[in-house]
């Protein structure tokens, strides 16, 4: 707009001093003008991307091909056109760097009427995570510079990178205790000090099951339901607040946390018992944006924002996987922590407050901290005074920080904490609990 309104101002200036030549050169920069704006409009229009990606879900270490084509659908030629298939950004920070990229999928091409230009690329897949590929971002424009013109085609692939699976060498399957007390889910031992409910009288019943004061009440006798004094599987509980990871020891800790959870998960997973999930986390796919590539883009800065992802969401509702048995528990509770990501939601105490009402009194409460404020320690006690057993296993805490967050967590009746120091400790780990063993419970001298 600013050649246009310059050169109006002078074809205007030219004809008040009657100047023929200027006139004449600035009827020729008006022609210009519009000539190659028409020239960029066409060419960017006359542009088709397509993406082939065969693969949708991935484990780290995987390399992944994709293909981008773009076609000229026009009768001329598009003298050059940058091209660009989008990646996310964090995803290829050299510091944390969790995708990395084999061939080219940035490249400038010269594309004939009716031919194609291609790019082809290989995803080497470093970290579980969820990612969009693409979509394809097209600049094209006038050979003077004059013009410039943006689209965006090729709707997105999605990428899933599972997180890993440490295999826990030594298990012993005929232990059936994954992690913390677990026992039998049937209701072969009942613990008659705790009571879960009632129910009708049913013949056989003893006289000391009976419940007086419902029979009382409603004139029909009624047994006493109690609770299983046995427990069998596990709800993980995973701390993902912002806070619980300083950035000092990232991505390394939170990954860690993953690890474990995903490596438990199969644990329990394997052997029959019912398993769950709940986390504070944010899922990656509430902030996939899935607008923005059929508008008119000015700049090449405002394509790549329209068709990137959401880096920030707002959503403060956890992530829940039931607790159930079932063939495709483990693999939902692996498709939610490899989307999982660090958030400044809801605080882990929060979390607990929020869940309680879906977590399960026949499975153990094994929650995965990267650190233990007071909250957390008082939440995690609640939970233990209501009867739950719980768990609690330390990811990569720092040795100055490990007694204080043991001694919250022993003031509020949290007797079995485990200590992760690294990925290698996770098979001891879990080993050891297996064997009734607790090498790496925190001892306090009295």
């Amino acid at each position: 707009m600013k050649w246009f309104f310059g050169a109006c101002v002078m074809l205007l200036l030219a004809l008040i001093l009657e100047s023929g030549l200027l006139a004449y050169a600035m009827y020729v920069l008006l022609a210009m003008l519009i000539l190659t704006r028409v020239l960029a409009r066409t060419w960017t229009g006359n542009l088709s991307a397509t993406r082939t990606c065969r693969k949708v879900t991935a484990e780290i270490g995987d390399i992944v091909p994709v293909e981008v084509t773009v076609r000229n659908t026009g009768t001329m030629p598009v003298p050059w056109v940058l091209l660009e298939d989008m990646l996310p950004r964090l995803a290829l920070q050299p510091n944390q760097r969790r995708l990395s990229v084999k061939g080219k999928r940035i490249a400038i091409r010269l594309i004939r009427a009716g031919n194609e230009a291609h790019l082809n690329y290989q995803l080497r897949c470093r970290m579980r995570g969820y990612y969009q590929i693409g979509p394809v971002i097209m600049e094209s424009g006038d050979v003077f510079g004059l013009h410039r013109r943006y689209r965006v085609d090729a709707e997105p692939h999605y990428l899933l990178v599972y997180p890993k699976v440490v295999p826990l060498q030594g298990y012993d399957l005929a232990s059936r205790r994954p992690i913390g007390d677990v026992r039998l889910i049937h209701r072969l031992y009942e613990d008659p000090t705790r009571t879960a409910g009632v129910r009708p009288y049913e013949h056989g019943d003893p006289l000391n099951r009976v419940h007086w004061r419902a029979t009382a009440a409603t004139g029909i006798l009624h047994s006493k339901i109690y609770e299983p004094s046995t427990l069998a599987g596990a709800t993980l509980v995973l701390d993902f607040h912002k806070e619980s990871y300083p950035s000092r020891g990232e991505p390394h800790r939170s990954e860690l946390a993953v690890t474990t959870a995903a490596t438990l998960a199969n644990a329990v997973y394997e052997m029959g018992q019912q398993i769950g999930l709940i986390s504070n986390g944010r899922d990656t796919a509430d902030r996939i944006r899935l607008e923005g590539w059929e508008h008119d883009h000015r700049t090449r800065l405002a394509a790549r924002e329209k068709a990137g992802m959401r880096q920030q969401n707002e959503r403060l509702q956890p992530l829940v996987v039931q607790t159930r048995r079932g063939m495709e528990q483990f693999q939902r509770i692996r498709e939610t922590l490899a989307r999982v990501e660090l958030t400044d939601g809801l605080s882990l105490a929060e979390l607990i407050l929020e869940s309680a009402s879906r977590l399960p009194r026949d499975a153990t409460v094994v929650a995965l901290l990267g650190a233990v404020p007071a909250e957390t320690a008082l939440a995690l006690g609640t939970l233990n005074r209501q009867g739950y057993a719980v768990a609690a296993v330390l990811i990569a805490v720092e040795e100055a920080q490990l007694e204080k967050y043991y001694g919250r967590l022993l003031a509020e009746g949290v007797r079995d904490v485990r200590i992760l120091k690294d990925e290698l400790g996770l098979q001891e780990l879990c080993q050891q609990q297996v064997r009734g063993a607790n090498t790496y419970a925190f001892q306090v001298e009295v």
